[in-house]
């Protein structure tokens, strides 16, 4: 697209307020906010508020217009917890552990799953439990149930909770040849356990690929997702489809 020079857009600008025999400011203002879309990729800020401008007409009348701007406030959002807004950013953008000492306890649960794709070769060998690191599906619960307790360590801005359950099963899939997992956290306390879910099978299927890296590199973990929640304010969540 080709962008007039800047100093042409101010030159034409000026020609159309100077132009006294036209009275059609309005459409003045239009091309002029169409001219600065154009340069700076923009039309003009919210916020001018409103102003006025005159012209005088053919018949020598002279006339006081207001000029409104609209804010355009699409795709704004709350930064303070409301719904779509995230809870972790401060009122000036900076990163921030939520204070959630005036919250009530509840019950609370999360369910989150993964699968690891291991191919036909790795597979067969998970199934007859012939890898040399040993059976990787134990390993790898242990390893799950570790990192869910570790969540808090892992990642920034997680509170150190109570955990009081845990669990990750693992299965094999002979469909795809994929190991699928799911996980559960548990906790009494003032904040959810979706991470602590969500943590205990990504180390769950980080640890499958680390027991089959050596009999092959084309792994992949993949679908890592919440399932289900349940308890606080925000109540129960349930994945559809």
């Amino acid at each position: 697209m080709y962008l007039r020079p800047i100093s042409q857009v101010f030159s034409s600008s000026r020609r159309l307020f100077s132009n006294k025999s036209s009275p059609d400011l309005a459409s003045a203002i239009n091309e002029l906010n169409k001219e600065m879309e154009a340069v700076f990729g923009q039309p003009p800020p919210p916020g001018f508020g409103s102003s006025s401008a005159s012209y005088t007409d053919s018949s020598g009348h002279s006339t006081v217009q207001e000029i409104h701007y609209e804010p355009n406030n699409s795709g704004a959002k709350d930064l303070h917890g409301s719904e779509g807004g995230l809870t972790h950013v401060g009122g000036s953008g900076e990163a921030q552990m939520v204070d959630v000492s005036q919250k009530s306890p509840s019950k609370r649960t999360a369910i989150a799953s993964c699968k690891v794709l291991l191919g036909k070769k790795v597979f067969h060998l998970v199934s007859a439990n012939q890898l040399a690191k040993g059976d990787v599906l134990s390993v790898a619960r242990l390893a799950g149930i570790t990192g869910a307790k570790s969540t808090s360590s892992l990642i920034p801005l997680c509170h150190n909770i109570m955990l009081s359950h845990v669990r990750v099963d693992l299965k094999l899939n002979s469909e795809d040849c994929s190991v699928e997992i799911e996980g559960e956290a548990t906790s009494t306390g003032k904040t959810g356990v979706e991470m602590e879910a969500l943590t205990a099978v990504s180390v769950a299927g980080l640890t499958v690929y680390d027991m089959c890296k050596a009999a092959s590199k084309d792994i992949e973990i993949s679908s890592v997702r919440l399932e289900s929640k349940t308890g606080g304010k925000s109540g129960d969540w349930l994945r559809k489809g």
